[in-house]
């Protein structure tokens, strides 16, 4: 005799996507009670190591300074992903029209990601008059790569049969580019949007630091500079906490970016049941 028929994996998914959302943040209370609970036992001192009240204290009690650095600081991310996103797109389409133009440019591009932005961002700054210019060519040269090397490859991943298809019929190159390339690329320009925005801000950070850019249009980088100077460490640490959270919510809003312009059609954002 059969026993009953085991749940289907449909059953499961309401309490799943429940615990995919829930195990992160169980995580990161268990993780900052046990920071706060070493910090308290073993007697640290804040200017070693602040607990987690500390910086949240230091937090409120500087948010007005903060706040400002930190829009100075996504100003600079955001405007070097922008045009990241522009550069790097427009040469993924030249690069995919001409393997020539591809074969003698694209290796310079790899010179640039290779380079430590810290080694080239002092002579950016020298040769840039304008301080806020020279931190988003350093932010730039950061973020651009991902968005070119991902539409480059995306736009070589079509499919041959349908390029052959799109010819028998008379499409141009630029019916074929628009039509069937540039859709095929879409996933892998996405991939890389992701990735381009956090290396955005890290670069406009990193170039902060080189500068050392204070007073009115100082960014966060700063900040952390000026509080390790004047031993404020839980200001510091709450201006680190800031980047990372605002990397985090960069990196979920180009998801969710992706996730919407490839729900109804690309199989990595289609819902898998079980």
């Amino acid at each position: 005799m059969s026993g009953p028929a085991p749940p289907r994996p449909e059953a499961f998914t309401p309490a799943l996507r429940v615990l995919s959302a829930v195990a992160p943040a169980l995580v990161g209370i268990a993780f900052l009670a046990a920071w706060e609970a070493a910090v308290r036992w073993f007697a640290v001192p804040p200017y070693i190591l602040p607990g987690p009240v500390a910086i949240a204290q230091a937090l409120v009690a500087d948010w007005g300074l903060l706040s400002r650095s930190l829009l100075v600081t996504l100003k600079v991310a955001g405007l070097a992903l922008l045009a990241a996103v522009t550069v790097g797109g427009l040469l993924a389409v030249l690069f995919a029209q001409s393997r020539w133009v591809e074969r003698a440019l694209f290796p310079y591009a790899v010179v640039l990601q290779v380079t430590p932005i810290v080694a080239i961002a002092p002579l950016i700054l020298i040769w840039v008059d304008n301080v806020l210019l020279a931190l988003l060519v350093c932010a730039w040269i950061v973020a651009f790569f991902p968005i070119l090397s991902n539409t480059v490859l995306g736009l070589h991943s079509a499919d041959r049969n349908l390029e052959d298809l799109f010819r028998l019929h008379g499409a141009t190159r630029w019916q074929v580019l628009w039509l069937l390339r540039l859709p095929s690329a879409l996933p892998y320009f996405l991939a890389g949007l992701r990735v381009a925005g956090g290396l955005a801000l890290i670069g406009a950070v990193v170039a902060e630091f080189v500068a050392g850019v204070g007073g009115t249009g100082s960014g966060l980088a700063f900040r952390i500079l000026e509080a390790s100077f004047q031993l404020r460490i839980p200001r510091m640490f709450a201006a680190l906490a800031l980047i990372s959270v605002c990397g985090i919510a960069i990196f979920a809003l180009l998801g969710l970016v992706q996730h919407l312009a490839l729900r109804h059609w690309h199989e990595s954002a289609l819902r898998r049941d079980g």
